[in-house]
């Protein structure tokens, strides 16, 4: 089994940044695909970006293309997502997760942490 803890999260002007990270506690993650995903309340969980084990391969969302990030630093089994130009619509609780098959659909993802609110203010 695979844990979580997503951090980083906060409150924050448009314009600005954040930095999130998530720590998985397992022995190692290099065989782990890894994505971040994103909910508002009411809304679905919403695919932000998607990294392969050795991070040579990278997804973005189309709205979050050019202004988010994704990295990870197996060695310190942590997956970080840089977060720079926030907007309001990117205020939500953002999760990190095991990714297994396709990779922007949240139902194909095993293991999920417990998530860290960003809110974005105009």
């Amino acid at each position: 089994q695979v844990q979580l803890v997503e951090s980083g999260g906060g409150l924050i002007q448009a314009g600005g940044s954040l930095r999130l990270s998530c720590v998985a506690s397992t022995r190692t993650i290099g065989a782990y695909n890894l994505g971040w995903f994103r909910q508002a309340p009411g809304k679905e969980r919403e695919f932000v970006a998607w990294i392969s084990w050795a991070g040579s391969t990278i997804h973005y969302a189309d709205s979050v293309k050019g202004r988010f990030t994704i990295s990870r630093d197996n060695a310190k089994k942590t997956l970080f997502l840089q977060m720079n130009s926030l907007k309001p619509e990117d205020t939500a609780v953002y999760y990190c997760g095991v990714a297994g098959g396709t990779y922007d659909l949240a139902r194909h993802y095993s293991y999920w942490g417990q998530g860290t609110q960003v809110t974005v203010s105009s």
